[in-house]
């Protein structure tokens, strides 16, 4: 187990004093805190060998060639990739399945079935929802219980020989709900072998260790400034024969071998997939956030983000008016703490919290038809990381006591 004490030193924003008061920074479910080790790594490159990648046969654009590349090997060994090849970089989860959607969604046919959860966030749903609507095809809801799982029996009535994807979360950003996603790629591969599955790891791969090859899914999708990582950079891992099959999603730079008037050869994965120049010091950055977790260790993340999580619904449940949404298990869910207040909107709760610097997340948290078949409003949300303390939580419990009041 690590020091939460001693890490928080290797993140400079802590620190910050806004207002003669410090920083407590619970929204990380929305991005994370960067660790000085990341920002040196991003400085490095612009400040001492910035060059363009794949294309200078001079030393400096070798370096950052090599960088770039290491860093794609770091992140396909941290996520148990079979390759680096297997590794696309874009510029988040968002465009990860968007690009799947974009050309997987060419082949669909009308009568053709997608099924998604719930509980997606708008990134793993309206891609889905939109190529339904314009194909003719059936779009079905997978809904949670009254648990607030989903119950995988639930799928052999879901998935049909016409289902052509199943699109689920590996981690609800609302309800923290962690997804058995092995079991559930398990029992869609036994109904319909050919229903491809499609995983927004966004809230997985950050917080808990994730093993694509013993997933089984047919693609993963994330984001690097959810896991200490810069903005702007996301990947997609997919099956080699899916991205072999899948067309390019843009055109233009290294992602082309030949152009003549009449034809272009494409490039091989995954440069097939990465038109243009990329965020090269942030995949650099990335590689460093690779790093930076990794010598922590996943375990260790796991098991602070389930103490910081067991604490928060312990606490929050004794204030009076206040309703967590989800599960009140920490060995169920994520460092993700949903609520609502009764009689008080979201908005005013994080506005008062703002007053001392507690920085939560409100609103739809981009699941909206989420919250509409819980049948609730706009929520309150905390979220937790390897930097978050009982302090911090204490200093929630304290702003949300002094909301009360202010409401009494």
């Amino acid at each position: 187990m690590f020091d939460t004490r001693a890490v928080r030193k290797d993140f400079p924003i802590v620190r910050t004093l806004i207002d003669g008061k410090p920083l407590v920074y619970l929204d990380s479910a929305a991005t994370s805190l960067k660790p000085r080790p990341v920002l040196d790594a991003i400085n490095g490159y612009y400040t001492t060998y910035t060059a363009n990648i794949n294309r200078g046969i001079y030393k400096i654009s070798e370096k950052a060639t090599a960088e770039y590349e290491t860093a794609r090997e770091k992140v396909a060994a941290f996520i148990h990739a079979r390759s680096k090849e297997e590794i696309v970089f874009t510029r988040n989860t968002t465009e990860s399945i968007n690009l799947v959607a974009a050309g997987f969604g060419k082949a669909f046919q009308k009568d053709d079935e997608v099924v998604v959860s719930i509980m997606e966030h708008h990134s793993n749903f309206v891609p889905w929802q939109q190529r339904a609507l314009r194909k003719g095809i059936h779009f079905r809801i997978w809904n949670i219980n009254q648990n607030y799982q989903l119950n995988t029996e639930y799928l052999d009535k879901l998935i049909t020989r016409k289902t052509k994807l199943l699109a689920i979360t590996a981690a609800s950003n609302v309800l923290g709900i962690i997804t058995p996603i092995r079991e559930i790629v398990h029992i869609v591969k036994r109904i319909n072998p050919n229903c491809a599955v499609i995983v927004d790891a966004a809230q997985a791969v950050p917080h808990f260790s994730v093993n694509v090859q013993d997933w089984n899914a047919d693609a993963v999708a994330f984001s690097g400034h959810k896991m200490l990582g810069p903005t702007g950079v996301g990947v997609l891992w997919a099956k080699m024969d899916l991205l072999e099959k899948l067309p390019p999603y843009q055109y233009g730079g290294d992602m082309i071998k030949e152009v003549h008037v009449d034809h272009t050869v494409f490039n091989d994965v995954p440069q097939k997939f990465e038109a243009g120049t990329p965020h090269i010091a942030g995949v650099i950055g990335l590689g460093a956030a690779v790093d930076y977790l990794s010598n922590l260790g996943m375990a260790a993340v796991r098991k602070h983000e389930k103490e910081i999580t067991t604490y928060t619904l312990n606490v929050l449940s004794d204030i009076h008016g206040l309703a967590i949404v989800g599960p009140k298990d920490s060995d169920k869910r994520g460092g993700v703490v949903t609520f609502t207040m009764k009689g008080i909107h979201p908005h005013d709760v994080a506005q008062i919290l703002d007053e001392d610097n507690v920085c939560i997340r409100v609103g739809f948290h981009c699941a909206q038809p989420l919250h509409e078949y819980l049948k609730i409003g706009p929520t309150a949300r905390a979220s937790f990381y390897i930097y978050t303390t009982k302090e911090d939580i204490d200093a929630l419990t304290k702003g949300l006591k002094k909301v009360k009041k202010i409401f009494a």
